[in-house]
């Protein structure tokens, strides 16, 4: 039997079973979709991820309260001291692979420019912070420490604000009066947009998946001490409002993990206790931002694995009861000389036929996932890589579970296959 002859009885069984195959390639169709799904999410939460620390320069250290070392939500009977602005800024001062220190302070505030208002995260910021962390202005320009100093109240504002609070037109922000808590502020600025589902935390101005840039006031740390926190602010920490992060930037990619060292060191003779505080480097914490990322993508790959070989086990389900109703059939086709090979094509290309078929209609299906997930706050990257592992796992399930009803019908003899009732 040629090869064109085992096709079109391939599509013959399955044209007069078409119900059957349908209700069969279900769960494959739902497999492939959710393979292609999940590695879609996987790949823009990746990509989150990297924009989220691509402002961060690789000789970047973020120094956060440590849990359970004291502050606001750590534990109460801890008796370690906390790092103060002066502190902070002193590192790079006092510390030999250290170039400079950023400091930041969150909290939320109503802004407001004429008609329209928002709630948003307020950071103060110093210089250093915003030099760190690339802050870069696409209009205006990002105000200096003698801001701080003379208590001028001015603020740049994130992308996204802008366009909100000065209706599309971000160019007009810049000289512009807004209210912060009641207060009012100068507009220098207006920040480049970033974009992406990560940004700067909005409590304590760490790098965080919650909010971006882009949705924040930056205004200067001692102005944001005196009008905006409402606390004297010289504490360290991190999360919350008056809660301060510092960002230190050591003086090149090989001097990091001399300066952890250093900054470790420093903060045991200040505080008392070298552990209070989390010591950690923009590239360690992308590389586990990352590694989490690809786990959770592995985890729910295996997931749809697992519907995969569900409905493999369907497909192997429907081709025994076909094995079952042509055995009369496979007789005559063995009595005529037909080969051992040729009957296990004939059903093995079946089962690969119901499968491929369920996965193209998932790869279908999947086209409607921007769609599906606009709807909610789930980002999702079409990629080749999700289309070619859905496609190959629906078509690996087709073999692996085909081929044994495959091989049975080819092992059946003539003369029993004939006599089957």
């Amino acid at each position: 039997m040629k090869l064109v002859e085992q096709l079109r009885s391939v599509m013959l069984s399955v044209s007069t079973n078409k119900f059957r195959v349908i209700l069969t390639s279900l769960g494959i169709i739902i497999g492939t979709f959710t393979i292609i799904m999940v590695v879609g999410i996987g790949k823009a939460s990746e990509k989150a991820v990297e924009d989220q620390f691509k402002r961060l320069s690789v000789e970047s250290i973020t120094i956060t309260k440590a849990r359970g070392a004291g502050g606001r939500g750590m534990s109460p009977s801890s008796s370690s001291k906390s790092l103060t602005k002066q502190d902070a800024l002193q590192m790079s001062e006092l510390l030999t692979n250290v170039k400079s220190v950023g400091i930041s302070m969150g909290t939320s505030s109503e802004v407001a420019n004429g008609l329209t208002t928002s709630t948003a995260s307020i950071q103060g910021i110093n210089e250093a912070y915003a030099a760190i962390t690339n802050l870069t202005p696409i209009s205006g320009d990002i105000f200096t420490d003698e801001d701080g100093l003379l208590r001028n109240k001015v603020v740049v504002l994130g992308y996204n604000l802008a366009d909100l609070l000065f209706d599309g037109d971000v160019n007009a922000a810049v000289g512009s009066k807004i209210l912060l808590k009641g207060t009012s502020y100068t507009v220098t600025g207006v920040l480049n947009r970033i974009g992406g589902s990560g940004g700067i935390s909005s409590g304590g101005g760490g790098m965080a998946s919650s909010t971006t840039a882009d949705d924040m006031a930056f205004i200067p740390y001692d102005v944001a001490l005196k009008y905006t926190t409402g606390t004297s602010g010289t504490r360290g920490g991190g999360g919350g409002s008056g809660m301060i992060t510092i960002i230190a930037q050591a003086n090149d990619i090989n001097s990091v993990q001399p300066a952890i060292e250093e900054i470790k060191q420093y903060i045991g003779e200040i505080t008392g206790d070298s552990e209070s505080y989390s010591v950690v480097d923009a590239g360690s914490t992308l590389a586990s931002a990352q590694e989490t990322s690809s786990t959770m993508s592995a985890l729910l790959i295996a997931v749809a694995a697992i519907v995969m070989i569900v409905s493999g086990i369907g497909i192997m389900n429907v081709l025994m009861v076909a094995v079952k109703e042509r055995t009369r059939e496979i007789g005559i086709l063995k009595s005529i000389g037909a080969a051992r090979k040729v009957i296990l094509l004939e059903f093995l290309f079946e089962a690969i036929f119901i499968s491929l078929c369920g996965g193209l209609l998932g790869v279908l299906l999947s086209v409607s996932a921007p769609w599906v997930l606009s709807f909610t706050e789930i980002n999702y990257l079409a990629s080749l890589e999700g289309i070619i592992l859905g496609l190959g796992f629906s078509v690996i399930t087709g073999i692996f579970f085909g081929y044994y009803p495959a091989a049975k019908a080819s092992k059946l003899k003539p003369i029993e296959a004939l006599n089957y009732d």
